[in-house]
């Protein structure tokens, strides 16, 4: 996803068509993973290290999540001022995409939870499904707007959010925090290099 442009940025690069300036976005859900998945890691399993109320893990990711969401609209918003007609339709249909698949996503977790008739999966798999599609979007963003670290990121959190799995609780949520939140700060970090390179 995209984000909303930070000052430093120089102004000529925030304006060109098509350049979205992915920091805000990439700090808020680096945030979001770091304290939400960090706040579940250290509350659950069979030896919690910290006795946090259930909710709270999940409310911290979401509002990291939220606050990038938004962010990324008014970037991908601001990206699309100037653009001609065939880049602001792909930028359309990028942001749909992200309705879609979490949709199909939903469905997918919903049928294997019910079909095994264990809903406590839900607990594993919505985190850990919710990075490999995030990943994969990411994968198609960075093709479309020819954005290599956008791509690279996709790519880092598609493949630690499955491989996540195979640890169970609470080691898939350290490796979520420590991997995912990892990758979203560095990316971070290189948006800033990015960008600048290309002014």
């Amino acid at each position: 996803m995209a984000t909303i442009a930070l000052s430093a940025t120089p102004h000529s690069v925030l304006d060109r068509p098509g350049d979205v300036d992915n920091r805000a976005t990439y700090l808020s859900f680096g945030a979001a993973y770091v304290f939400g998945h960090g706040a579940a890691a250290l509350s659950k399993g069979a030896d919690p290290v910290l006795s946090l109320p259930g909710w709270l893990p999940m409310a911290l990711l979401g509002a990291g999540l939220a606050v990038g969401t938004v962010a990324a609209t008014m970037a991908a918003l601001r990206a699309q001022r100037g653009a001609d007609s065939s880049e602001v339709l792909s930028g359309k249909l990028l942001g749909i995409s992200w309705a879609s698949a979490f949709a199909a996503l939903f469905l997918i977790i919903s049928g294997i939870t019910s079909l095994l008739d264990r809903a406590d999966l839900q607990g594993v798999l919505w985190p850990t499904g919710a990075g490999l599609i995030v990943g994969l979007l990411y994968l198609g963003e960075g093709a479309a707007r020819r954005n290599v670290l956008h791509y690279c990121l996709g790519t880092w959190l598609a493949l630690v959010s499955t491989g996540a799995l195979m640890l169970g609780t609470p080691g898939l949520f350290w490796v979520l925090t420590v991997g995912g939140g990892g990758g979203y700060l560095i990316a971070t970090v290189l948006e800033r290099r990015r960008l600048a390179n290309r002014h």
